[in-house]
């Protein structure tokens, strides 16, 4: 039975945290939402971890915690004895949630006290000092994720932020506590949750931080935090003996065929790979404002698009575009119907050209990456090597018999420069099963 069971606020969260795990020795699978009691059951055997990949983030705070409440009861059902909450690794919310609330009612379902709260991922410039989250040099607040146009982030303080969502206190581990180790950090916690703190804030500057992080909680039921923190949760795991070693936790099966890359998020970060892979590979600016006037010859053009240049190398369409851009577009539709036009947009295109013979799929934003799995029936992936911090290659399981596909799912603020095209020379390199 698999020991660890996580709940992941968006899809590329899901692979983010999927793929620490398997880098760290824990073969692991992930599930496409929570499974319907109707549906075949995904093959568990020989799995040490489960990630539920939710499209939570930011719908209302009730359906989150619905959805999240039933897929930790799956994960349950599935014999999972620990589980993480995965957020975002900039911590994705506004002041009413969803991360609180979610947190708090999986507290109350396991009947577990104070927990971690810990986004922290230092090897994606991500660290916290004081409860304050910096992204590179520039806090929170400052370094674009403050025109995030569902949630933009405003305040670095977490403690603060974090305290907005929750009904009980939220407390703070600083970094000179962590510093001193596994053993420092749970009577810190410990004297939190005697003084009636429900959630604790842990800084964490580097790697070392977060494997002392992951020794201190590795008893507790529920951790919530970004991928980086789970770093530290499989060795303290194989200490206690609850879980075994293995070599083999990355291998995936070869997959072959034309490469697309599908990219819907307006990060920083993606802006700069898409202006990258734009001046070396065909590429097509997909138009909102086109797409509302005639959504189907617009789909129908980009697809074209595509299927004209995709048997000579990787393609890309995007609908990225800068912050003034994207706020042009949300006034004229609306902030939801924008993102939800995009979306169903990409849904259409990415079965389409899986149709039309492609086979591996770079998918950059959450919200893109969950209308293109669910759009094209993926029910699970298996998850293999990384390509940078936070995203691996995966190959789907999808319902029917349809071909075998590579998908890499990437969150918005992650990777290099030219991500894009190196996503592909790691799949063409990688060792296989």
């Amino acid at each position: 039975m698999p020991l660890l069971g996580c709940i992941a606020d968006d899809f590329t969260g899901a692979t983010d945290l999927a793929s620490m795990l398997v880098r760290e020795g824990m073969r692991t699978i992930q599930v496409i939402g929570v499974p319907e009691a109707h549906a075949a059951t995904p093959d568990l055997a020989d799995v040490d971890a489960v990630v539920v990949a939710l499209k939570s983030r930011t719908i209302p705070v009730a359906e989150a915690v619905d959805q999240s409440r039933r897929a930790l009861s799956w994960l349950r059902a599935a014999g999972c004895e620990r589980f993480f909450f995965k957020v975002c690794s900039t911590f994705d919310s506004t002041p009413e949630g969803n991360i609180g609330p979610v947190a708090e009612a999986l507290q109350e379902d396991l009947h577990a006290g104070l927990s971690i709260a810990c986004p922290a991922f230092p090897e994606n410039n991500r660290t916290i000092v004081f409860g304050h989250l910096f992204v590179g040099h520039r806090l929170l607040s400052d370094s674009g994720m403050q025109h995030h146009p569902l949630t933009p982030m405003t305040d670095a303080d977490l403690v603060r932020w974090l305290g907005r969502q929750t009904r009980r206190p939220v407390g703070l581990v600083p970094w000179d506590v962590v510093a001193r180790g596994p053993a420092a950090i749970r009577s810190a916690l410990d004297a939190l949750a005697k003084d009636g703190h429900g959630h604790a804030i842990v800084d964490a500057l580097d790697n070392d931080h977060l494997r002392a992080i992951g020794a201190a909680v590795a008893p507790d039921p529920l951790v919530t935090g970004g991928s980086g923190v789970a770093i530290g949760l499989p060795d303290a795991w194989r200490a206690a003996g609850l879980l075994g070693q293995r070599t083999d936790a990355a291998t995936l099966p070869r997959v072959e065929g034309p490469a697309v890359v599908l990219s819907g998020s307006c990060s920083t970060a993606t802006r700069g790979q898409v202006a990258w892979m734009t001046a070396r590979r065909p590429a097509l600016a997909l138009d909102p404002l086109a797409l509302f006037d005639d959504p189907d010859q617009t789909i129908d053009a980009t697809v074209a698009f595509l299927t004209d240049h995709m048997a000579d190398g990787p393609v890309l369409v995007h609908a990225t575009a800068a912050p003034d851009a994207v706020r042009a577009v949300q006034d004229r539709l609306g902030r939801e119907e924008a993102g939800a036009l995009v979306e169903r947009a990409f849904s259409a295109i990415a079965r389409a050209v899986v149709a039309a013979g492609a086979r591996r799929l770079v998918v950059a934003g959450g919200e893109t990456s969950g209308a293109v799995v669910s759009g094209l029936g993926v029910s699970a992936l298996r998850i293999g090597p990384m390509i940078c911090p936070g995203v691996p290659w995966t190959v789907a399981d999808r319902a029917g018999d349809g071909p075998p596909l590579a998908l890499a799912l990437k969150s918005g603020n992650f990777g290099a420069e030219d991500f894009f095209l190196g996503a592909f020379d790691a799949l063409d390199s990688m060792e296989t099963s």
